[in-house]
């Protein structure tokens, strides 16, 4: 009796560990951050961290969606620099006007995730590698088309310039608050209530955690894989709208340092709550996480390629953290 006693005892705060770790960290490093820098826990720069991360949540909430139903996304980085090129072509190129500049960037996100879909589901690619392929395809793509080079206003060739309705979703704000960070709060809300909340939420859950037993009670899991896939690009591409109206360019590549990011939010969110299943307070929290870090070392000067470094280091360490937790079950 005494030793079931002591084992409960000794579960409890290691459960406790495992399930709030992600969250002590981001205290303990926003402490430290705060305590080296007078300025870090000011509004301006907590404004500015939620702004730098908005972008990265929405791509890493679409990574989320593939890892739900057993999948993976690598081209979520290519898909955001795809919609930054189109979104500055049908401004600066075209001369379109805002409804077309935004449905133009979405529908390449929805083809790319379609593409996604077909690759992994149909011919039935691995895929890691399914994404991988369309990531490199995409980058051809929209390097080919702007022949390597930026587009912005005054460009040779150029006619139009970047409307004021459309900087106003990556440079204004309401009410104080800038407006990347009320489209990430909106995404973040409704992807969550979606799957939390909603019957078919829980079907992309399943299909996930067990794709047969799924697909004998009556959910059709193709479908739903095919679903997560083009939400995915869908996501990626608002997040390559809301930056080039953001830096009032059309860089190439601009989405690849997104990725690493992207995925590495999305797998802390595993650590998350003991949650052991991909889920989207996690994957916002380690947005979070990452955001604050790599501002608190900016404002250390630590230079930019020895922050890779530390994302890396809190990759490991979530993992780590989630997948002993698993393996203890």
């Amino acid at each position: 009796m005494n030793l079931v006693h002591k084992t409960k005892k000794l579960y409890l705060p290691t459960h406790l560990f495992y399930q709030f770790s992600t969250i002590a960290i981001i205290i303990g490093v926003t402490i430290f951050f705060s305590i080296v820098n007078d300025s870090f826990l000011t509004y301006n720069n907590i404004s500015d961290i939620l702004r730098s991360i908005s972008i990265v949540t929405l791509l890493a909430i679409g990574v989320t969606f593939t890892l739900i139903v057993d999948g993976f996304d690598l081209s979520v980085g290519s898909t955001a620099s795809l919609a930054t090129i189109a979104a500055a072509s049908c401004l600066v190129l075209y001369r379109q006007e805002l409804l077309v500049t935004l449905l133009i960037p979405i529908l390449c996100g929805l083809l790319v995730g379609l593409c996604n879909a077909l690759l992994v589901i149909r011919i039935k690619l691995p895929d890691l590698l399914a994404t991988l392929s369309i990531m490199y395809i995409v980058n051809g793509l929209h390097l080919t088309f702007s022949k390597g080079s930026s587009i912005y206003e005054g460009m040779s060739g150029a006619k139009g310039h970047f409307i004021p309705s459309f900087l106003f979703i990556g440079q204004g704000s309401v009410l104080g608050i800038p407006v990347p960070v009320i489209i990430m709060l909106i995404v973040v809300l409704i992807a969550y209530l979606f799957l939390e909340k909603t019957t078919y939420g829980r079907f992309f859950y399943m299909t996930g955690g067990n794709r047969e037993a799924a697909r004998l009670a009556g959910i059709p899991t193709d479908r739903y894989r095919v679903y997560a896939y083009m939400i995915s690009g869908l996501l990626a591409s608002i997040g390559g709208i809301i930056l080039c109206s953001r830096v009032g360019t059309g860089q190439v590549s601009a989405g690849a340092p997104l990725l690493m990011d992207a995925v590495a939010a999305a797998y802390i969110g595993y650590a998350m709550f003991g949650a052991q299943k991909p889920n989207i307070v996690g994957t916002f929290l380690g947005s979070v996480l990452i955001g604050i870090i790599l501002n608190g070392l900016t404002m250390m000067n630590v230079p930019y390629y020895a922050q890779d470094i530390i994302k890396g280091s809190i990759l490991i360490t979530a993992l780590a953290f989630s997948f002993i937790k698993k393996n203890r079950k």
